[in-house]
């Protein structure tokens, strides 16, 4: 065994400073959850009095009461409906996350149709693409509550309609896949939103309040002049009994919602066993979390105690602790479940990429995922790391993240910059899961490293010209060139840009992992029984 000491004081004023401003940050966020709520919950009276449940209401039905639910992206579009913090409405108009629906883990997206008709809002597109995406590489059924009023056309544009047609591909591929796509159509599906019930392997259509039709009354009249009322256009009656592209035809929403869980009941599905391995939880108390990141990326941490807080028994074997001592990589387990953890004691210098490169291939052979737990500002620069090869090094560090043959799951819990987001498996290079702590900070380089790098060149530029440079307009300059990447990247920007999964209170992270590795062992061994009947209805 290899028990990490604890190092952690809960009685010194730097514990107490870090662990308010983390609660501070989980505060705010919360807040900005709790305001998506109310608005969707602004709702309930209009809802409730034409015989519907509110979206979150439909959600919590569907699910398997008591049950884990990780719920996916909550900040996303924050600051981009509208600018103003106080006022913004976060979550991109749908509700998202990975649940049990019948004992069978599945993917399950709903139209927020209690905030602005459910239209799409900034970055639902985004929202709804990274969903699917999960749902496909983790081998998910896909439950679909839909009820929107389509795309936001006051703020059309041109991209969104066209990279929107990605939401139907993806349809088609997860049923292709061997992955139902299960959809209760509870209100308007129209439009080319319509290809959203159509594309469904079993539709469930709720009586007087399911709408679904290529082209409402209004522009039917303008443009063929035959008139037509809704329910016969595109009605639940209409589509169960003579276009057929309805399969079960039910009395109100919470009817549909029984229908859907039956569909799911019935599925020769691997359901998994919810009594865990024997495992023992860590020694040390994960609240302390709260109190080991400084809210200072500068300052340093020491990882370990991280480490020791979220994995079993908090027995944890590294790998060549005294070659590139600042990159730590070793074996754990967490609820029983094998991993392997790289993190990061400071920036990546050869030896620690060529150790962390050495450890992702070995991982890799014994089919052991990976967790990245990014607190880096970066690559290491000057003459002496350039002689010793660091591109080099860090470049096979990058390659061996990108032909990892695991799952990669990656946590940003401090700064993630430069290169060093790259081979700390970054969003971009497509980790399985990815999630962010309140206090984490994403970018190229600090906003002060930036204006300061600017600031020279600009000199520089002056100096080859022979003329003098105000430094007040200098440092104007640099002041700007702060405000931008401060104002980008912290986790409240980066995640309403969906450029994680979602942001996560520290203390869940164990909770977190253990799901999520659950999800990628049953995804990586699934081999899903193909469909036996086609998407094409009669």
């Amino acid at each position: 065994m290899a028990i990490i000491e604890n190092t952690i004081s809960p009685g010194s004023a730097a514990y107490h400073a870090n662990r308010d401003g983390m609660l501070g940050l989980i505060d705010r966020m919360r807040t900005l959850e709790s305001r998506t709520r109310a608005a969707s919950a602004a709702a309930k009276d209009r809802f409730h009095k034409r015989g519907q449940l509110l979206p979150r209401e439909r959600v919590a039905l569907v699910l398997d009461p008591g049950a884990p639910f990780i719920e996916l992206s909550t900040l996303a579009g924050y600051m981009f409906d509208v600018p103003d913090a106080n006022k913004s409405v976060p979550g991109g108009g749908v509700v998202s996350g990975i649940g049990f629906v019948s004992g069978v883990r599945c993917m399950v997206s709903a139209s927020d149709a209690g905030i602005d008709a459910g239209a799409l809002q900034p970055y639902g597109l985004d929202k709804t693409l990274r969903v699917q995406e999960l749902a496909l590489e983790n081998k998910l059924p896909y439950v679909q509550l839909v009820e929107s009023a389509g795309a936001n056309l006051l703020r059309y544009r041109v991209e969104d309609f066209v990279r929107g047609g990605n939401i139907f591909r993806n349809l088609a591929r997860l049923s292709a896949a061997g992955l139902p796509v299960v959809t209760v159509t509870h209100g308007s599906s129209t439009a080319g939103g319509a290809y959203q019930t159509g594309l469904s392997d079993y539709i469930v259509m709720v009586r007087g309040r399911t709408r679904a039709f290529l082209a409402g009354p209004p522009l039917l009249k303008a443009a063929t002049g035959e008139v037509a009322t809704e329910e016969e256009l595109g009605g639940a009656e209409m589509h169960t009994s003579i276009s057929g592209l309805g399969d079960y035809l039910a009395e109100d929403d919470r009817d549909a919602l029984r229908i859907a869980r039956e569909i799911m009941a019935a599925l020769e599905w691997d359901r998994p066993g919810r009594a865990g391995a024997q495992y023992k939880p860590p020694r040390y108390d994960q609240d302390e979390l709260l109190g080991i990141m400084p809210m200072d990326h500068k300052r340093p941490v020491d990882m370990k105690q991280v480490i020791a807080r979220i994995i079993d028994d908090s027995d944890f074997t590294e790998m060549a602790l005294n070659y590139g001592p600042a990159t730590v990589c070793g074996h754990a387990r967490i609820e029983g479940q094998a991993i392997g953890i790289i993190t990061n004691n400071g920036p990546l210098d050869p030896a620690g990429a060529n150790k962390a490169t050495h450890f992702i291939q070995a991982c890799c052979q014994t089919r052991t995922p990976i967790l990245y737990l990014n607190n880096t500002t970066g690559y290491m620069v000057g003459k002496a790391y350039e002689e010793a090869g660091m591109i080099k090094h860090g470049s096979k560090m990058i390659q061996a993240v990108t032909s990892a043959t695991v799952p990669q799951i990656t946590i940003y819990c401090g700064a993630s910059f430069g290169a060093g987001n790259y081979g700390m498996c970054g969003r971009g290079f497509h980790p399985r899961f990815c999630f962010s702590w309140p206090n984490a900070k994403t970018a190229v380089m600090g906003g002060e490293q930036a204006a300061e790098t600017m600031a020279i060149v600009t000199e520089a530029a002056a100096a080859r010209r022979g003329k003098p440079i105000e430094k007040e307009k200098l440092e104007a300059m640099k002041a700007q060139i702060v405000g931008v990447f401060d104002g980008q990247m912290d986790v409240f920007s980066t995640s309403a840009r969906v450029l994680d999964d979602g942001v996560i209170d520290p203390r869940d992270t164990r909770a977190t992992l253990a799901e999520v590795l659950a999800i990628c062992r049953e995804g990586d061994v699934r081999t899903p029984q193909r469909m036996q009947f086609s998407v094409a209805r009669p």
